[in-house]
């Protein structure tokens, strides 16, 4: 039997300031769909969530909700005027006595329902707005980046939360973790056109390079009928005029239909210069501790941080993650302890609070207002990398189109404005980036290049997020901050800090809950294997061969293309590049086999 939808759009049509943003878009929701609502920056997906939610009217088209079905929008920005309280706005369209969803909402997302209004933060008034529509409980949940401000804690109720309702939703973030766990459908817009495939987001990928290989292939052989066509018309069609002016016909079509076709957008062409490099040691933290009006931080904390490490810090909202962050990088002090920093440091920090960026001044005006990057007397130039750029094809590399060059950066959207803030990181040459929760806003494409852009530099990384798939894909070392001052380094990323833990404890705690300090101390000297080496350092003893020995392989790669005694007459450019290589390689292996050295000296002592 036929299902009745949730939802249904016909034939919208919207067009924002003479740009055309959909035409003759049609899309059904039905009972249970759970769809990934996937697409670039600026494609237009917030907006067709509120032609969903009836927030905008299309210049064309309808948008029918079948009778009796009840559609709840997460707000990005709620309005929260004449409500006292985040727990009386969360309530606002529930019966008297439910006040318990809220509270349960609260509990799971982390935020004080008593908080006034007056002073809660952006974060808080967001998790407010998603406990309402949770509370609420709608047949239809329309949620737009709903893991924004969620520490990894919540963002699992959340995930469980949505995985246990019967309601439908249609869910757009950044999160590809999130997504894959819990869309069964994918709607994809893509240059006006929207698309959808009754698969999840673990799909999508595969799905766009098929798509786009398709497209590639049309457009090659539409080229070469169009090249066969004109060759013909050159060559004979003064001879044949009256009997082939359909094909001339035909020839035109044909060109006009090439002319249509609409580009692919580019991918933002970011790149990282990791300038000189610093000392083997970035920084060295010795016994520091810190505590905040009563809340310790971190307590007797280690860690050090050699050239090359990609180092994250994750765990709850209000840990302390950016205050540690802080300390390493010597803008607070330890309240002991101390923290050393290597030689030749130049860090490049991405804030996620964007304090960097000045809301109402032009994107032109935040980059040439910054000191770092102005080029003396020249008002339309910024130094990018020790090189001059004019500052509009400057901001064409991050995908921001001229009109928007003036615009003042309070028009932005989140992802437009985290892309200028790497247009100003990167503009920098750096050996120590510092990234706080660089993922939030960025659309898949353009995570995936910031990925690969850190796989290959040469620099040190030190890293703090809530996106579990980005974690597994950048960390070498995480270092988990579980209250009570406890912070503990462990190999790997997310998943290979949770199965370490699981190791270590026994099991994985509920919530991300965590014993008591005396039994994780306990726990943790139970554990210690019989070397005496931490768990931490016993994984490094265990694959630091491997490490050295794909050093040596890479080495002797470069030895041999370096014997060539013509190569730096030929390619001086790639003799160059293999040298530096040579010397990386050469320093990177002496610095794992000293650290091989010190560990099985460790273990054969103890």
């Amino acid at each position: 039997m036929a299902r009745t939808p949730l939802l249904q759009l016909a034939d919208i049509s919207l067009t924002f300031g003479g740009e055309p943003i959909f035409h003759d878009l049609s899309l059904v929701v039905q009972p249970g769909d759970r769809i990934a609502l996937v697409g670039r920056n600026g494609s237009g997906k917030s907006t067709l969530m509120k032609v969903m939610a009836g927030l905008i009217e299309p210049d064309r088209g309808t948008r029918v909700v079948t009778p009796g079905i009840s559609v709840s929008y997460m707000e990005q920005e709620p309005e929260m005027k004449g409500f006292a309280t985040l727990g009386d706005y969360a309530a606002s369209a529930l019966e008297t006595g439910d006040m318990y969803r809220v509270e349960r909402a609260a509990e799971g997302l982390k935020f004080d329902p008593e908080r006034a209004v007056a002073t809660a933060s952006g974060g808080e008034r967001r998790r407010a707005a998603l406990a309402k529509l949770m509370a609420e409980a709608p047949d239809l949940m329309l949620l737009d980046e709903p893991t924004n401000h969620l520490d990894i804690e919540a963002i699992t109720w959340l995930e469980s939360e949505l995985k246990q309702t019967r309601a439908g939703f249609v869910l757009i973030s950044h999160d590809r973790a999130f997504l894959r766990e819990l869309t069964r459908a994918t709607l994809w817009i893509d240059r006006g056109m929207t698309r959808r495939q009754e698969k999840g987001f673990a799909h999508f990928a595969d799905w766009r390079d098929k798509v786009w290989e398709d497209e590639d292939q049309q457009r090659h052989k539409l080229n070469r009928k169009i090249k066969s066509e004109s060759r013909w018309a050159v060559e004979g069609i003064s001879a044949r005029r009256k009997r082939n002016q359909g094909r001339v016909r035909a020839l035109q079509e044909l060109r006009a239909e090439r002319a249509g076709q609409i580009k692919r957008q580019d991918t933002a062409a970011m790149a990282l210069d990791s300038g000189p490099k610093s000392g083997r040691k970035v920084i060295e933290a010795k016994a520091i501790s810190k505590a905040y009006d009563g809340k310790q931080i971190v307590q007797g904390f280690d860690l050090r941080v050699l050239r090359s490490d990609r180092v994250a810090f994750v765990g709850p909202n209000g840990v302390g993650k950016t205050t540690l962050l802080k300390m390493l990088l010597k803008e607070v002090e330890p309240d002991s302890g101390t923290v050393s920093h290597g030689t030749n440091l130049r860090p490049a920090v991405f804030d996620q609070t964007r304090a960097q960026l000045e809301p109402d001044m032009s994107l032109w005006e935040n980059l040439t207002g910054d000191s770092d990057m102005r080029v003396s007397g020249r008002a339309d130039q910024v130094m990018v990398r020790g090189q001059p750029r004019h500052v509009v094809g400057y901001l064409k590399d991050f995908l921001f189109d001229e009109r928007q060059v003036r615009a003042p950066v309070r028009s932005l959207s989140g992802g437009e404005k985290a892309r200028l803030l790497l247009a100003r990181l990167m503009a920098r040459e750096s050996n120590l980036l510092v990234l706080d929760e660089p993922t939030n806003d960025l659309d898949i494409e353009t995570l995936d290049l910031l990925q690969e852009l850190l796989d290959e530099y040469d620099g040190t990384v030190l890293l703090v997020s809530h996106d579990r798939d980005f974690l597994d894909r950048v960390a070498t070392t995480t270092i988990a901050m579980e209250g009570d001052g406890q912070a503990t380094a462990y190999a790997g990323g997310w998943s290979d800090y949770r199965a370490q833990r699981a190791e270590i404890f026994g099991s994985e705690p509920k919530n991300n809950s965590v014993k008591t300090k005396h039994n994780r101390a306990e726990l943790k000297q139970e554990t210690r294997n019989a070397t005496g080496l931490s768990f931490t350092q016993k994984h490094r003893l265990e694959i630091l061969p491997a490490e050295m020995e794909k050093l040596q392989a890479e080495i002797g790669k470069l030895e041999a293309l370096l014997a060539d005694a013509e190569l730096f007459t030929r390619e001086p450019v790639k003799f160059s590049k293999a040298s530096e290589a040579l010397v990386a390689r050469h320093t990177a292996l002496q610095t794992a086999e000293e650290e091989w050295l010190e560990l099985a000296e460790k273990a054969e002592r103890d």
